[in-house]
């Protein structure tokens, strides 16, 4: 299927579109410092900016007003060829920007698979996201942040560059992450960010069990209410729990923490 490039469409130096692709009126893409590539079957809806270097999978969607590819944010950045990864099937709407990365990391912000970007979306440079990932209204993450799989960030949460939001947490509406967020994790508030449980709705809806819910629920006792040092709590989540696989997940999440970081242990009501 050949693609279709409206008539006011600019595109600019090394442009690759692939089959099926469709782009939209007064888009601008620029390839003249980098390469841009459009996967298969996406669709770059009017009025989108995309400079280079940038790689696009297949079957995206992406809405007026977006811009992709702009230079980090970052006093430093001397226009270096700096890239951005995005996979497929991701939906990134309106006014949604991600900047690509710096030459204090490993110069790539990369995006995974099946992401839902809601309209005014910032995602930083160095940035790694990844699958199944939704960004509610106006969520923020800056530089060298992590979202894992399955994450959803609520409208206008903002994260502090470098934390990292673990695999299917939940983060409530307008709260600041200034630590890492636990797998499974349910968070809100702003100083201080509180865990107030498990994201049992989430994960219920995902098809976890009610055995893993509630082997996930003694994990997060162990490690939040018990009153036991974090390397205490870490061998006792292990000894009971350590054979099962969504205990892992925990476990391999504690074991890469950053000590100069930390992560989110305050338990309780956000109010």
């Amino acid at each position: 299927m050949k693609a279709e490039v409206h008539p006011t469409a600019v595109l600019l130096g090394d442009v690759e579109v692939k089959e099926g692709v469709k782009i939209g009126p007064y888009t601008i893409i620029d390839g003249e410092k980098g390469k841009v590539v459009i996967g298969e079957g996406t669709v770059v809806y009017g009025h989108v900016w995309i400079q280079g270097p940038t790689f696009l999978g297949k079957d995206n969607r992406i809405y007026p007003y977006v811009s992709i590819g702009g230079g980090p944010q970052d006093i430093g950045y001397k226009e270096e060829p700096t890239e951005i990864y995005i996979g497929d099937r991701n939906v990134i709407r309106e006014y949604t920007t991600i900047n690509k990365g710096s030459t204090k990391d490993k110069g790539k912000t990369v995006i995974g698979n099946d992401n839902y970007f809601m309209a005014y979306s910032h995602i930083a440079h160095d940035c790694k996201i990844g699958n199944n990932i939704v960004f509610t209204n106006g969520a923020s993450v800056a530089g060298h942040a992590e979202v894992h799989d399955y994450a959803i960030l609520s409208a206008f949460v903002g994260v502090q560059q470098f934390c990292r939001i673990g695999a299917h947490s939940f983060v409530g509406a307008y709260s600041a992450v200034t630590q890492d967020v636990l797998p499974y994790a349910k968070v809100v508030g702003i100083r201080p960010l509180r865990v107030v449980g498990v994201n049992t709705v989430g994960l219920s809806r995902r098809g976890f069990t009610r055995d893993q819910i509630r082997s996930i629920d003694r994990a997060f006792r162990l490690l939040l209410r018990s009153g036991l040092l974090l390397k205490e709590a870490i061998s006792e989540i292990e000894k009971e729990l350590g054979d099962r696989e969504e205990i892992k997940v925990i476990l391999d999440f504690l074991k890469t923490l950053d000590p100069r970081r930390g992560f989110h242990r305050k338990f309780g009501n956000s109010g």
